[in-house]
This record gives C-alpha cells, sequence and structure tokens, in this order.
C-alpha cells in the first residue's frame, strides 16, 4: 500500500501533484475534485475503494494545491476540454488503461468530458449529477430565476469587481459555497482549513475565473482545444458504463438528474442519496458503492467480451 504523499508527473501543460491510494497493480481508478474543493473531498472514499483492490489517483486540478502550469506561455484556462484532456493525459503518463472516472462539480465535468471524448481509454464512470457536460450556447440564456440566485458567484465572476472579490476573500466565498451547497452537512473548521490551503494557488483565481467567463460564452478558450469544444458542442452520448448520482439535498440540482438518462447509452444506473452537492465527502460510502458497481460491469463485460473473441 502507498503512503499518502503527494506525488508528482509532468504532462504537457501541467505538472499535476495527485495522492495514490491502493497497490500500485491494482484496477485504476481517477477521482477528479470540484470548485472549491481539493482532493480531501475523497479522503474516505479511497481507502473503500483500496480495501477492494484499486489503485486510486486524486489530482489536484488544474489551479488547486501543488499543481502548477509548465510554462508561464501555458493558457490558464479553466474551461471543460482543457480539465478533461488533464485526465487522459495524468492516465498517460501514469501508464494507466481502461480506468474507472469519478467525480463531482468540476470533477463530474471533467470525468463526463473525458468519456465522451476517449471513451476507449475509459473502462467505466461514477458523475455526480448526471449528464454534466456543459452545454455553452444554452448558457447565454436565464434559467428560473430561484435557480440564477442561486448562481450568484458566477455572475459574480464575470465582472473584475467579481475577480477582486474571490482574490481578497476567496475563503469566506470558499466557505459560504459549501454551507449553502451542502445545506445537511456540518463540517467542522478544520476540514474545511485542510482543503482551503489549495485555494492558494497562484493561478487559482484565473483558473476559476475564466472558466466561468468560459462557461457564459464571454471568453474565449485556448484555441487549440477548440475542435475538441466543437465535438462536446454536439451533446455527445457517453458509452461506457456509468453510474449516476444525485444528491438529494443539493440546491444546485432542484428535482435531480434522473431526466439525464438518454444520454447515456451504455449500462446505466441512477441513484439518489441523502446527501448535499460534496456528496463524496458527505456520503464516501455512497460513493465508492458507485464505482464498485461499475467495475462489476466492466469486469462483467470484459470476460464476456474475452469469452465471445475465442469462439
Amino acid at each position: 500500500m502507498n503512503e499518502h504523499t503527494v506525488k508528482n508527473v509532468e504532462t504537457d501543460d501541467l505538472r499535476i501533484a495527485y495522492i495514490e491510494y491502493g497497490p500500485t497493480d491494482g484496477w485504476p481508478v481517477i477521482l477528479s475534485h470540484g470548485f472549491p474543493y481539493d482532493v480531501h473531498a475523497y479522503d474516505e472514499v479511497a481507502p473503500i475503494l483500496a480495501a477492494a483492490g484499486a489503485r486510486i489517483i486524486t489530482p489536484y486540478t488544474r489551479g488547486f494545491g501543488p499543481t502548477r502550469f509548465v510554462s508561464d506561455n501555458v493558457m490558464r484556462s479553466g474551461q471543460q476540454a482543457a480539465r478533461g484532456q488533464d485526465i487522459i493525459q495524468l492516465a498517460d503518463a501514469l501508464g494507466l488503461e481502461r480506468l474507472i472516472l469519478g467525480g463531482f462539480d468540476w470533477g463530474g465535468n471533467a470525468s463526463c468530458v473525458a468519456a465522451a471524448l476517449w471513451p476507449e481509454r475509459i473502462g467505466g464512470l461514477v458523475s455526480y449529477a448526471g449528464y454534466d457536460i456543459i452545454d455553452i450556447a444554452s448558457q447565454r440564456h436565464p434559467v428560473a430565476p430561484s435557480l440564477e440566485r442561486l448562481f450568484w458567484y458566477q455572475h459574480l465572476f464575470q465582472t473584475e469587481r467579481g475577480r477582486e472579490c474571490l482574490t481578497q476573500y476567496r475563503l469566506e466565498l470558499c466557505r459560504m459555497l459549501w454551507t449553502e451547497w451542502s445545506p445537511n452537512w456540518h463540517f467542522d473548521e478544520a476540514t474545511f482549513v485542510q482543503s482551503a490551503v489549495a485555494f492558494e494557488n497562484p493561478d487559482f483565481v484565473e483558473v476559476v475565473i475564466h472558466c466561468y467567463r468560459h462557461v457564459f460564452g464571454l471568453e474565449s478558450g485556448d484555441p487549440a482545444l477548440e475542435p475538441l469544444e466543437d465535438r462536446l458542442a454536439r451533446k455527445l452520448t457517453i458509452k461506457v458504463p456509468t453510474v449516476t448520482i444525485d444528491g438529494a439535498n443539493d440546491p444546485l440540482k432542484p428535482g435531480g438528474t434522473a431526466d439525464h438518462a438518454c444520454m447515456f447509452v451504455g449500462l446505466h444506473e441512477h441513484r439518489v442519496v441523502d446527501a448535499g452537492h460534496n456528496l463524496p465527502q458527505q456520503a464516501p460510502q455512497a460513493f465508492a458503492d458507485a464505482v464498485l458497481k461499475v467495475r462489476d460491469w466492466f469486469l462483467l463485460k470484459f470476460h464476456t467480451d474475452g469469452e465471445l473473441a475465442q469462439r
């Protein structure tokens, strides 16, 4: 078993920092966190999976924690194609094949992107909040005012006032989002502070601001990623075995995402858990169980395909 020390691997744009759990020859899993969270969201999920034989990688996403851009010339993009590609390049650097992806918030988005664009690389997916690939064209139009109110931070980030607010008050702002998004999760200050260290990354503000401005279609993305964004705009279906999860107490997803089922054309199961937005940290067993279900589906498909190939 591995020590839970921070390791690093270099990709085209990043020196990605990550924590690894489980045996080095275990079945591979990458668990991706969201904004404003970090790898500690999986502190209780990862040991459950490690005990089941998994090799778990929990990377700090671009702009968080010890992860760094390799050059000042690399665009500080927070767009979904960049974050999805980061997962695939991390897997390449570590030599991981047919891996299982899991994520929530930005991490769910990035995992869905990776599974949709590179399905041949992915053995299965656990996605919090259903089909989480962003339809940027639709983001130019409003949703119900009750939901727009919850998106106050996204509207704030469209302005330079918002950039200044995130720079000066990042801890207060992020703590507020934790509280609003998981209203029944009573985390203590030590839990928040442990993750908040990751927000001191020198590129945190730039990546976050770019993410939400690009989502609204108000700021251009990395030109090199435009072909990937064009493919995502066509609303690619996800073919890999997938378990989707909703948090029953997540105000950002009123009514849940069960209606996303048509976007998953392989094996698919939808679950609802009594938790808020940060489901892995609030209900770690439920998240781990979803990963184990996808693992079982993949093994079943692997053995079935192998038997058919021998006939």
